[in-house]
């Protein structure tokens, strides 16, 4: 399943998860509103950040910070329409037909935590990394121990942490104790 950033926030806000406060667009004119809704309600900054099915759309120009509702309307009328050429989308690009207007928020830390397929094996993977960020691939070419890497078995969920408790900080086991306790089927019936 694919889904864009602002779904995927969408869906985490529904279980209780903060995120940062934000709206999908698709003019220079949602832009511009939304970021002005944002500005309004104190935010200091906005991300202008296009939506497509594809990793390292900041350093392909699609992710912009914007200090104010016009400098916002204006990085949307650069963005929307474009071609957004990644690593992940090949030299043919893919239009960029949705943003996502979002407050800037300090950052303390940086962390990957996400569920992926592990082709190999044919079994999602819940996958953590304190080196966080968007180059997530490049951390797994250089550092491989610098991930870790939990399986998903369908019918029981996540197995203990095969780490030993050295190579597993506390962040990593609190986020997957935490999800552990929120994965429900759907029904509010937890599994």
């Amino acid at each position: 399943m694919k889904i864009h950033e602002y779904q995927g926030k969408a869906i985490l806000s529904k279980y209780g998860v903060a995120v940062p406060r934000g709206r999908m667009v698709e003019s220079r004119e949602e832009a511009l509103d939304a970021a002005r809704a944002l500005f309004q309600d104190g935010a200091t900054g906005v991300v202008v950040k296009a939506q497509i099915h594809a990793g390292g759309r900041g350093k392909g120009g699609g992710v912009k910070l914007a200090k104010s509702p016009e400098e916002a309307g204006e990085l949307a009328t650069k963005i929307l329409g474009m071609q957004l050429i990644t690593h992940q989308t090949g030299p043919e690009g893919k239009k960029v037909q949705r943003l996502l207007i979002e407050e800037t928020l300090p950052i303390a830390r940086e962390l990957y935590l996400g569920i992926v397929l592990d082709r190999v094996v044919g079994r999602n993977a819940f996958m953590a990394s304190a080196a966080g960020g968007m180059e997530i691939e490049e951390v797994a070419a250089k550092d491989p121990n610098a991930i870790i890497k939990e399986h998903i078995v369908p019918g029981f969920g996540l197995r203990r942490l095969s780490g030993t408790r050295d190579r597993v900080p506390a962040w990593a086991r609190g986020a997957l104790h935490q999800w552990r306790g929120q994965v429900h089927d759907g029904t509010g019936t937890r599994r």
